[in-house]
């Protein structure tokens, strides 16, 4: 990460309050303002676990792609997983106007010392994951990023924009597979609601810990990085995918779940907290080889990287 130049303490006073009034009119930061340290370590910690979820989370659906049913589904998920791999470098870029470089990103993950979503460290089994990842793993995940479309870094809101487009499309397109299972066969109906009981908690843990063990969330929301908390986006998912899950004929496995007239919304049990600690500690069924694969995949590709930098080397000796 680049360091700041040294400044006085009055100067540091004149652009601490330069910034504070740019987050008081929920304006944007760009790369070139000056920044407190801590705001952009928070930016580039939220930045690359988002990075690393959309590159990690090319493996769960990635491992389904040779038996797809049809040369349709194979298509769909095919440009669904390039599309993961596409975000993930929108965000390293976006990562990398803070001054740390992709490489450092992908040596830190490979490490274990930054983080990626829970969620994909859950195996998928059947082929109705594929339709189960899309409608809820991406459900949950728009919820999370539109607000950040609003977020108060410049290059990151504007990353979200396009993201949150596609992922929109990924989480219809997942609803669209299971709508046509549920209806096919018993078999196909009994698979579905098998993979969504496998799903649903894994994907109400998405969110984050309770607001109350979230060590994060106050500052990152009085920064406007964070636009809502962890609970309030969990209840945005809850409330918007009952409905989706009446429609297409499955049960979610919550007998808490219930609607609340005096609240407005549902109410719902809470995920089991404990496998959540777990999992984001590394002991979930595939932390171990989500990461393996991934630094495999690095270890292979050097010779790509070689051959890159080798090329715009040459390119630029000859235009100079």
């Amino acid at each position: 990460m680049t360091a700041s130049p040294p400044i006085c303490a009055d100067d540091e006073r004149d652009l601490l309050g330069r910034f504070d009034r740019v987050i008081a009119h929920n304006d944007r930061i760009e790369p070139r303002d000056w920044m407190p340290d801590k705001y952009r370590a928070t930016l580039v910690r939220q930045i690359a676990q988002h990075a690393h979820s959309e590159i990690i989370g090319m493996q769960p659906e990635g491992n389904w792609i040779t038996r797809a049913p049809s040369l349709r589904r194979k298509a769909i998920l095919l440009a669904k997983v390039q599309d993961e791999a596409g975000h993930g470098l929108y965000l390293y870029s976006a990562c990398e106007t803070l001054g740390v470089s992709r490489g450092e990103l992908t040596a830190k993950l490979i490490a274990g010392q930054q983080k990626y979503s829970s969620i994909f460290n859950y195996p998928t089994l059947s082929y109705a994951d594929v339709g189960t990842i899309g409608w809820l793993v991406d459900g949950a995940a728009i919820c999370n990023q539109v607000p950040l479309c609003r977020t108060s870094y410049g290059p990151y809101g504007r990353a979200m924009i396009r993201i949150c487009k596609e992922e929109s499309f990924h989480q219809r397109q997942g609803y669209e597979l299971l709508s046509t299972m549920m209806r096919g066969t018993e078999a196909q109906r009994a698979m579905v609601q098998e993979s969504v009981d496998r799903f649903w908690w894994p994907a109400l843990m998405m969110f984050g810990p309770p607001d109350a063990d979230s060590p994060n969330t106050t500052q990152s929301m009085a920064w406007g990085i964070k636009r809502d908390t962890n609970d309030e986006l969990r209840q945005k998912f809850v409330d918007m995918s009952v409905p989706q899950a009446a429609a297409l004929g499955v049960t979610l496995p919550d007998p808490q779940l219930t609607w609340n007239p005096e609240r407005g919304h549902h109410d719902f049990g809470q995920p089991n907290w404990d496998e959540f600690t777990t999992v984001v500690k590394g002991g979930g069924p595939c932390n171990a080889q989500r990461v393996a694969h991934r630094k495999r995949a690095h270890d292979e590709g050097a010779w790509v990287r070689e051959a890159a930098t080798a090329f715009a080397a040459r390119n630029q000796e000859r235009s100079s």
